[in-house]
């Protein structure tokens, strides 16, 4: 059976499986990254009404004013208990996926985001800021179970032949959430003082639209035949995604896999830690996740308004011109999903971090003589982009789609949850230290960056091997030359001295 028609679309069978994929990828993602992404960004633009709201309600609670170091913490506490709840949701959404299926854990997963969004819609005419923190917990846990299970959903009804492409829709979504929550945010919009408990609580809008069309949908078909055994909705579900001429090559790889697994359950995160099998896939989705959140696009973001200030852009024009960056990585989290197929992962992932090297020295030069020439200012704007451009076409692009593959579908649920928990104390920890760090080396932290994304393009280049167009299986017997390459060399030697030594006895 060959591969051609599905991939230039010739028949009719082949064509509305492409569009069910297509549009399956857009169902998980709108209360999936989306999610994540929106919450990240809409939190920017009311942070000076939110000051004001918490100012008014602590003095007409305690009929005093609020104290500006407890203003500091009250308004960090808001911002980071995000984090703390994107923590919890990572080390759910594993368990979720498993005992409600995919499709169920994120259908789930949608009361969370709306709960949140009426308790955050509801704190500023109830006067309980409380209620603000509760809601940004909930819509953290919200967020770090989406991100946990979309990309394991997608990862597994994909063809391998497109999978990169599909998995490429998890960055997608989340940059599409940033910009539109930059978008939204603007003061025009729900950015102004009496519209931002509408912003904060928006965020059910993409939760009822999931609802709305993700039912319509099956359930992953691995999840169906290997987790489940249910042969005939497997069956059904993959002739829905690619057509009934075309199913039974994804139905043979399924079994394959599901023979491979002779009937292993699935397993807990603290598992993959002591299995040897899985022990350079675990290092590289721990070195991969941490490298892509301490990557330095936290430190671009900060450097932003000071690079566009000194560019010449007007205040009340920066919040137009971040509109760029967010539009920057969605551009490029779409350019990345056309290319990841074609191009590779290996090539893609490894490019990104070298290119983002080269701009950290770049920026550092710039940044340091920023005043000694008129043209250095604009250079730096450039870098900006350019970084921005790099790290949404390598790690910020990739990273996720390693993940769906480096597991086969027993480890697949708990390498997510290990992932998705190392990513978030890796944002709460960059967000917690990175104002100290900028604020002793200054424009010298890109230097620190600079090597961090030159070690992982190292790492990637001597560990990674390329995944295009691989099964589940393929890529696990490669790793299984890293996990076990050198020991079973030398049992080899040893069973050969065995066998001499026992010759040598009988032949005495």
């Amino acid at each position: 059976m060959e591969h051609q028609p599905l991939l230039r679309g010739s028949s009719t069978h082949s064509k509305f499986p492409r569009w069910t994929l297509f549009l399956a990828v857009c169902a998980v993602g709108i209360g999936g990254t989306f999610q994540y992404g929106y919450n990240v960004s809409i939190i920017n633009a009311p942070t000076q009404h939110i000051h004001k709201f918490l100012n008014e309600t602590w003095a007409r609670r305690y009929h005093e004013a609020l104290n500006p170091d407890l203003l500091t913490f009250l308004w960090s506490v808001i911002a980071s208990i995000f984090s703390l709840g994107g923590l919890c949701g990572a080390l759910m959404g594993g368990s979720m996926a498993i005992w409600l299926g995919r499709k169920g854990a994120l259908l789930m997963n949608n009361i969370i985001a709306i709960l949140a969004s009426i308790l955050m819609g509801i704190s500023f005419p109830t006067g309980l800021f409380e209620l603000l923190i509760a809601g940004r917990f909930l819509i953290g846990i919200n967020s770090g179970i989406g991100i946990c299970v979309q990309p394991l959903y997608i990862g597994e009804v994909a063809p391998k032949h497109l999978r990169g492409g599909m998995a490429m829709g998890t960055s997608i979504f989340l940059t599409g959430g940033i910009l539109t929550g930059q978008i939204i945010g603007l003061r025009e919009l729900l950015g102004g003082e009496t519209h931002w408990p509408l912003l904060l609580s928006s965020s059910c809008i993409p939760a009822f639209a999931q609802l709305l069309f993700l039912p319509w949908f099956p359930e992953s078909p691995r999840y169906l035949l290997i987790d489940r055994g249910d042969e005939l909705s497997c069956a059904k579900a993959l002739k829905r995604f690619h057509g009934s001429s075309e199913y039974r090559r994804e139905m043979e790889d399924i079994q394959r896999e599901r023979c491979a697994l002779d009937g292993e359950k699935p397993r807990k995160p603290w598992q993959l830690f002591h299995d040897r099998g899985v022990r350079w896939q675990l290092v590289t989705v721990i070195v991969t996740t941490m490298g892509q959140q301490l990557s330095g696009i936290n430190a671009i973001y900060f450097y932003a308004t000071y690079i566009f200030e000194q560019a010449g852009i007007t205040s009340e024009q920066i919040p137009y011109v971040t509109l760029g960056t967010g539009a920057c990585e969605c551009l490029t989290a779409l350019t990345c999903g056309l290319l990841i197929d074609y191009v590779g992962r290996r090539y893609l992932i490894i490019g990104g971090y070298l290119l983002m090297t080269l701009w950290s020295i770049i920026l550092t030069f710039s940044l340091t003589y920023q005043e000694l020439y008129p043209w250095v200012p604009y250079m730096s704007m450039a870098a900006l982009f350019a970084f921005i451009l790099s790290f949404g076409l390598g790690p910020g692009g990739i990273t996720n789609t390693l993940t769906a593959e480096l597991f086969i579908q027993s480890s697949r649920p708990a390498a997510y949850m290990i992932a998705g928990a190392v990513s978030w104390v890796s944002f709460f920890t960059i967000g917690m230290l990175f104002p100290f760090i900028v604020k002793g080396l200054k424009q010298y932290c890109f230097l620190v960056f600079l090597l961090e994304c030159s070690s992982v393009a190292a790492f990637i280049f001597l560990v990674i091997p390329e995944t295009k167009n691989k099964s589940f299986l393929e890529i696990k017997k490669e790793f299984h030359k890293l996990n076990f390459g050198r020991n079973r060399k030398k049992e080899t030697e040893l069973n050969e001295r065995r066998q001499l030594r026992e010759e040598f006895k009988h032949s005495l």
